[in-house]
């Protein structure tokens, strides 16, 4: 699949395999982990019930352990460690908020921060794979991702519910310890834009001095976007779409047609309906790009409720800039479609 690549991953957090910081159990990780071994309530331990088993799995498995330990939850573990953590990372993961001020408001922001991070990851890899189901004309199946990068997309929406709030003088107490740093700077929001046709190679020359990002900006601007795919396909499906279209290159933003909206007007006036693949894509496609415009329209209102006409940390008039910017259409003739109905 054409993701995210992980670069210098780090999958040991601090104070694990031969550091002396303190474990999670009192000792250090040049010591034995101590090892307990409770009796459970049939007289069962932990390990008989294959508590320190990794990887074990199976739903028969699963009954074999409720049955021997009564329905108990598993809670001893002999690696120092719990199954847990090591699926997600969770030490590494919460090893890595650093405020750089000791105001007690900056904690959300940062965190909030990195939560828009991970959602922005998230819906990478998704439209990633709903560009590959298109592709491949694996329409519904496109269809049923799309209904998962909405549910997505509303839930990055509703991180402003908690930034907004922040108190202008909350914000303002912490404000200068950004520096420079801005939103605007993150790579994988330039990717979620570049992957659902948003191209502008201006704002990709912050990355490319970045190594392991750099190339992973590039791809993602140089790659066929959601949209291509989505295009490729109506013409694949009898659409009478051009060259002009379809070929262009897929580096440069895209330029609404009269010849695209009329594909997917017809889609609408002579398709089945709901009942219909490509109308149920067309709706689709339109509920992501709504959403989208929803998260930039809420970005633009807290920015303008924290810090009102200030100048952007990274360089923008602020709230001019963002209202800008929220004028943006992903999608652009599948909105201006509906006027031909």
């Amino acid at each position: 699949m054409r993701g995210v690549t992980h670069p210098e991953r780090r999958t040991t957090p601090p104070g694990r395999n031969g550091t002396s910081a303190p474990g999670r159990n009192g000792t250090t990780d040049t010591e034995e982990p101590h090892s307990t071994t409770d009796t459970e309530p049939n007289g069962t331990t932990d390990a008989e019930a294959g508590g320190t088993a990794t990887g074990a799995g199976g739903d028969a498995e699963r009954a074999r352990v409720a049955a021997l330990r009564d329905g108990a939850p598993l809670v001893d573990f002999d690696a120092g460690t719990t199954p847990y953590i090591d699926y997600q990372s969770i030490d590494v993961l919460l090893s890595l908020q650093h405020p750089r001020s000791a105001e007690p408001a900056e904690v959300p922001f940062y965190v909030l921060g990195q939560v828009k991070e991970l959602l922005f990851k998230l819906l990478y890899e998704e439209l990633v794979r709903v560009r590959s189901l298109l592709d491949a004309d694996e329409v519904r199946q496109a269809v049923w991702v799309l209904r998962r990068v909405h549910r997505e997309a509303g839930l990055l929406c509703s991180t402003w519910d908690v930034l907004g709030s922040l108190a202008p003088t909350e914000f303002n107490a912490f404000r200068d310890s950004l520096g420079q740093a801005s939103g605007l700077q993150s790579y994988m929001y330039r990717m979620v834009e570049y992957i659902l046709g948003n191209k502008d190679p201006q704002l990709a020359r912050a990355h490319l001095g970045v190594p392991g990002v750099a190339d992973q900006v590039r791809r993602a601007l140089e790659e066929p976007s959601v949209y291509d795919a989505a295009l490729a396909l109506l013409a694949r499906r009898g659409a009478p779409l051009t060259a002009a279209t379809l070929e262009r290159d897929p580096a440069r933003a895209h330029e609404p047609s009269e010849e695209a909206e009329r594909a997917w007007a017809r889609v609408y006036a002579e398709g089945g309906g709901p009942d219909d693949e490509l109308f149920r894509l067309a709706e689709a496609l339109v509920d992501v790009a709504e959403a989208m415009c929803r998260w930039r329209s809420l970005h633009l209102l807290t920015v303008e409720r924290i810090i009102g006409t200030k100048p952007g940390t990274g360089g923008t008039h602020g709230v001019r800039w963002l209202r800008r910017v929220s004028e943006h259409r992903f999608f652009p003739e599948l909105w201006s479609a509906r006027g031909r109905l």
